[in-house]
């Protein structure tokens, strides 16, 4: 794997290891567009907190955020997780592959019992 795509990946998984970032790309999916402080309101956090948050997704580049007058408004930016999707992937087939040759032996000895 490229060093870039590495760093693009561990920017990713960091990004969405704190339920907090989570919640807040959750709420983007669910009303794209919100301003930052619609988007802070749900949350028992302090503004500024809210903000270190979205610089993080922003770096991960797993939001967007544009400015209209004073109003920053943020959106989604799915395309970084579909490269984690990707690497998930590849290991969901290995384990697949495993439990299902652990499967096919557990069969193999059950029937060699009766």
């Amino acid at each position: 794997m490229v060093k870039f795509q590495e760093t693009q990946l561990d920017r990713t998984f960091s990004a969405l290891s704190d339920p907090t970032r989570r919640a807040l790309l959750a709420r983007l999916d669910a009303e794209d567009g919100l301003s930052v402080s619609e988007l802070a309101q749900p949350f028992p956090v302090s503004l500024p907190a809210i903000m270190k948050h979205l610089d993080v997704l922003s770096d991960a580049g797993l939001i967007t955020r544009s400015k209209t007058g004073r109003t920053v408004s943020c959106r989604l930016n799915a395309g970084p997780m579909e490269e984690a999707m990707g690497w998930l992937a590849h290991y969901q087939r290995f384990w697949t592959q495993r439990l299902d040759a652990l499967e096919a032996m557990f069969n193999e000895q059950r029937r060699s019992e009766a």
